[in-house]
């Protein structure tokens, strides 16, 4: 497995599969043309990035790069899907004549994580030899120690810091989107309602204000992506609202120390590398379970991790989390990461604190692995039809046409 920063990543909303990784993509098809006599470009947006490309700012996100360097026409494709994933896209450097000078295909995978046929010939740093729960509880329990301190022991000190800066991001993000008020950008018109949840959080006591808190929290930060707001991937764009929602909860409520909210961050992000290896994490490959169901497996693992959890009370709370989101489906109206993007992540956001609380009454012995459910995930994602996997042509989103 790759680096936790893989998969905590820092950008701008709303995508991160169908904006910052389609910009990634630009900046480093500029470095390869930069030695070429080109005149104009030529993007070609394939599959899922054609189908709801233009309600994901995907065009604008690209055209950000290069129309600064060099014309650029934009071509959409929803009807094709390239082979590898369905987040394609090829860029065509061209002369006056319009003879082809250079082409590149790269493939957005989920997460802001770029593909291109050749990368696995490049650097591909493993940093974690072991890719299955089932394996890193083993070693945790033969060694006396716990999921966080296997991400120490694999990626060395440099990692807190940068789990560091993700917390601020995170944190920053629910700040301000509990201090902005307003209408989302794009055709439905969706107001912003954190503040509001959060406000009226204050009318209740006990469990009903901490879950309106909760939800407070998690639409400050869905909003806050909606709007092409900065984030941190956990482990996408249209995802990252649930696990801050819940760390940033127990912090003002019970005032866990920075330390301690690091190391639920690196559980979070452990369980999330392993879906990400061993099934995916893009929604246009395996509906929205690998999103807002990855997300809530994050945030009840991490929520675990700070109540001091045992690995198997940790392991039970993500697998619950993510195996009540098997099958769900990646269906955003126009092509916004909006409806129900944005209530998904409140909801999951309170599941996760449920299944936390339900795992921590338990002994933490449970049938079902976590990698299980991943496999099974997986399985589910392949077998669900294109047009309930981020495509915008069933499900909810055919409602908005």
């Amino acid at each position: 497995m790759e680096s936790l920063k893989e998969i905590f990543r820092i950008g701008n909303g709303p995508s991160s599969s169908h904006t910052m990784g389609p910009k990634h993509a630009a900046e480093l098809f500029l470095e390869r043309i930069k030695e070429t006599e080109h005149d104009h470009l030529r993007v070609t947006l394939y599959g899922s990035l054609a189908a709801t490309g233009r309600g994901h700012l995907t065009d604008k996100a690209i055209l950000s790069v290069l129309t600064p360097f060099c014309d650029t026409e934009i071509v959409w494709h929803p009807d094709i899907t390239l082979p590898y994933h369905p987040n394609g896209v090829m860029f065509e450097a061209l002369d006056k004549k319009d003879t082809l000078l250079y082409k590149w295909t790269a493939y957005s995978v989920g997460g802001g994580a770029l593909y291109w046929e050749g990368k696995e010939e490049k650097a591909k740093e493993h940093v974690y030899e072991m890719s299955k729960i089932s394996d890193i509880k083993e070693w945790g329990y033969s060694e006396g120690r716990t999921f966080w301190e296997y991400v120490d022991l694999c990626e060395g000190p440099e990692i807190w810091e940068h789990l560091d800066h993700v917390w601020r991001v995170m944190s920053n993000a629910i700040q301000r989107g509990l201090n902005t008020e307003g209408v989302l950008p794009g055709e439905l018109k969706v107001a912003r309602k954190a503040t509001k949840y959060f406000v009226k959080a204050d009318s209740y006591v006990g469990g009903l204000a901490s879950r309106a808190k909760i939800y407070a929290y998690a639409l400050a930060t869905a909003e806050e992506n909606a709007s092409g707001g900065l984030v941190a991937t956990a482990p996408t764009c249209g995802s990252c609202g649930v696990l801050p929602a819940v760390i940033y909860h127990l912090q003002q409520s019970r005032n866990f120390s920075r330390e301690r909210i690091l190391h639920a961050l690196a559980t979070a992000g452990l369980f999330a590398n392993v879906v990400k290896s061993n099934a995916s994490i893009s929604g246009a490959e395996v509906g929205c379970q690998g999103e807002v169901g990855v997300a809530c497996a994050m945030a009840a693992a991490a929520a675990n991790q700070m109540f001091g959890g045992t690995l198997n009370q940790i392991e039970y709370a993500a697998e619950m989390g993510l195996e009540h989101h098997l099958g769900l489906t990646c269906d955003p109206m126009c092509g916004l990461v909006q409806i129900p993007c944005i209530e998904r992540n409140a909801v999951a956001s309170a599941r996760a604190f449920d299944v936390n609380f339900y795992s921590m009454l338990s002994d933490g012995i449970h049938r079902v692995s976590f990698d299980r459910v991943v496999e099974v995930m997986k399985e589910t994602g392949h077998d669900i039809p294109s047009l309930y996997r981020e495509t915008s042509e069933g499900g909810l989103a055919k409602f908005a046409k």
